[in-house]
């Protein structure tokens, strides 16, 4: 790659991406609010969702956490317990494992999306770009796999996580160079990467930002509540309260 490309795409287009990642989620959730929703299509197909969708969500959140740990822990920490050697073949396990889950579950999504005229009539053209772009950056990241065990030194991973380190301290100078050499299979992963932050905004995985961890910190149970046409009346019944209650009749209004 020709150094003024490398400069833009290792040095400048990360800020980019980023700002229009950052700014765009803010005035979309300002002037669009009803937009900021995943749509699902559960009602319309529920085959192959549950599949999908599970083994996507699960595979991703793995790539996720481990790219954000493996990428932003600085080397003066983490060798205090871990060489950059077995560092990196920990990557290559977890994230081939991690990786190949979420391949399956994304293209059990695609074919889904794409097969069905139901469901692809009630697609945008964002939701199947995104669905597509996410599908070849999942092959892009296992095909490094190969390139890293030709080079199991760790090298290259310390390379690319100094990258990221000064992307995020800004400190620009030098920055891309730390890319300039590396295996494609690397810089295009890198910069479909940060593709997938620049449309973040345009698409609907804004729903990303509303991730309901509330939920794991609530007390009880839902409350369900359920018409039971075999109660004289028709009065409704409850169950599933927060404190396990057996089913009692809800006595209605006076």
């Amino acid at each position: 790659m020709p150094s003024y490309l490398n400069t833009f795409f290792f040095g400048v287009y990360p800020y980019i991406a980023l700002a229009v990642m950052i700014l765009g989620s803010i005035i979309r959730y300002d002037r669009e609010p009803y937009s900021w929703r995943s749509q699902s299509s559960q009602f319309l197909r529920k085959r192959q969702l549950m599949w999908g969708s599970n083994l996507f969500h699960i595979g991703i959140i793995f790539l996720f956490f481990g790219h954000f740990i493996g990428l932003l822990t600085p080397h003066s920490v983490y060798e205090l317990v871990i060489s950059a050697q077995n560092k990196q073949m920990l990557a290559i396990i977890a994230g081939s494992v991690a990786g190949a889950v979420c391949f399956v579950g994304l293209t059990l999504l695609v074919h889904r999306r794409l097969t069905d005229p139901r469901i692809r009539g009630t697609s945008t053209g964002m939701d199947i770009a995104i669905l597509l772009i996410l599908w070849v950056q999942l092959a892009l990241g296992l095909a490094t796999v190969p390139f890293s065990l030709g080079h199991s030194d760790g090298a290259v991973m310390l390379r690319l996580s100094e990258w990221a380190q000064r992307i995020l301290t800004f400190r620009i100078d030098g920055t891309a160079q730390l890319v300039q050499g590396i295996d494609w299979p690397y810089q295009v992963h890198l910069i479909l990467g940060l593709t997938i932050f620049l449309l973040f905004p345009f698409s609907r995985l804004v729903h990303i930002w509303s991730v309901p961890l509330k939920y794991l910190a609530r007390p009880g149970y839902q409350v369900v509540r359920t018409t039971n046409a075999a109660h004289p009346g028709g009065q409704a019944t409850y169950s599933g309260t927060a404190d396990a209650s057996p089913k009692r009749p809800i006595q209605p209004a006076e």
